[in-house]
């Protein structure tokens, strides 16, 4: 990492560290629970908590953090106040005291990514403007901590068992919180309450609305394989191994992506990303529901996510950093959790799951298709308008 180095590697370790608890306690938290003995209806109720917490923790808190500037002091609370709670799943507990100990441990955590990209942006820019080589040198270890978790968990307790998930909470909050409390601890300027910008007047421009309305589509249109990926291949006859290496593609791929993708963004503008990424998602997702059998199709399929998840999520970053300015930069990444991954994640999940048991898995990569082509229109839409500008 070049100029600010140092400060870089901070945040670095806080995305290997948050998406490596994610990468290990979302794929498997299902599975834990039903070792438990939790049925299907309670299962489903409490996986659906994280989501259900991004309708409403990131944007509280951001409008903390773009109230009080201290950024950094909240991620260090979040994370830690997340591993005291975490504890209690050492305990055996029933599934109303479960999910209130998901709530608040979600609680805390939802918002740790919008708030870290807030905090991060001054140091992920060039003149001012947003360098997608130096965030994409951060964002990577993310996603490399992912992949490491994903799949060392799952052979761990392949091997042992899921009686240890309660081990890997505890030792992956740990990392979280000795990476959060590495963050060089940066306080923007105090501002008075009349100063505080309004952020409504923002959310009425048409470029902001329709940027929100192409990011919803599009990330619905993933929440579809989050969810019902690996049983859509498992009712097709894929062996737990491929199925395994098809997720390890993508990972992979989108790792090699945000290493080099300073050299590739600039040759489109950042709408013109969307519409790509967006058309991308509806033809990746048509080859999953229609020829899934055809595996080199399938491969080719799950290498997109190279441009519909990691050039769309960047695209995404600089575009709430131009539009979300300065006090309102905390706002504006909460903003991006809850239309992109909290409303999606509820209506994915909840919708997803009576859709398939009807019609079957595969209407469900159909709609995701149809997903993304709305999520094409909203992007041109957004290209025409900033270009008329």
């Amino acid at each position: 990492m070049e100029r600010g180095g140092q400060q870089l590697l901070p945040f670095a370790a806080l995305s290997a560290s948050y998406f490596a608890h994610i990468g290990f306690f979302n794929p498997y938290l299902p599975l834990w629970l039903k070792d438990l003995g939790f049925g299907l209806l309670a299962i489903s109720v409490l996986t659906s908590v994280q989501s259900a917490t991004r309708l409403f923790a990131p944007y509280a808190w951001g409008t903390l953090s773009d109230r009080t500037g201290e950024r950094v002091k909240l991620l260090r609370y979040g994370a830690t106040a997340a591993l005291v709670f975490s504890l209690a799943l050492w305990f055996p507990l029933g599934p109303v005291a479960l999910f209130g100990v998901l709530l608040l441990m979600f609680t805390h955590t939802s918002a740790m990514m919008p708030m870290s990209e807030a905090a991060l942006a001054h140091l992920v820019s060039q003149g001012g403007a947003f360098d997608p080589k130096r965030y994409g040198r951060v964002r990577l270890w993310g996603s490399l901590g992912f992949l490491v978790t994903v799949m060392v968990a799952g052979w761990w307790f392949e091997r042992f068992g899921l009686g240890h998930f309660p081990g890997w909470t505890l030792a992956t909050l740990l990392a979280v919180v000795a990476s959060v409390w590495c963050l060089p601890d940066h306080r923007e300027a105090a501002h008075q309450e009349t100063d505080h910008p309004a952020i409504w007047p923002l959310l009425r421009q048409p470029p902001v609305r329709w940027f929100f309305a192409a990011v919803f589509f599009h990330v619905l249109s993933h929440i579809f394989i989050y969810v019902f990926f690996s049983l859509y291949l498992d009712s097709l006859g894929y062996s737990k191994t491929v199925i395994g290496l098809l997720w390890a593609v993508s990972v992979v791929i989108e790792i090699g992506w945000f290493f080099t993708q300073g050299r590739w963004l600039p040759r489109l503008s950042l709408t013109g990303w969307l519409v790509l990424a967006a058309g991308l998602m509806a033809l990746r997702m048509a080859l999953t529901a229609g020829l899934p059998q055809v595996w080199p199709l399938l491969l080719a399929a799950q290498a997109l996510h190279a441009i519909t998840f990691a050039a769309h999520h960047t695209v995404c970053i600089a575009l709430i950093s131009h539009h979300f300015p300065g006090r309102l930069r905390g706002r504006g990444q909460a903003l991006y959790t809850v239309i992109g991954y909290g409303l999606p994640g509820v209506i994915g999940g909840l919708g997803g799951g009576v859709l398939s048991q009807r019609l079957g898995l595969a209407s469900v990569f159909w709609l995701s298709s149809a997903c993304a082509l709305v999520a094409t229109l909203c992007a041109w839409r957004l290209r025409r308008i900033e270009h008329a500008a």
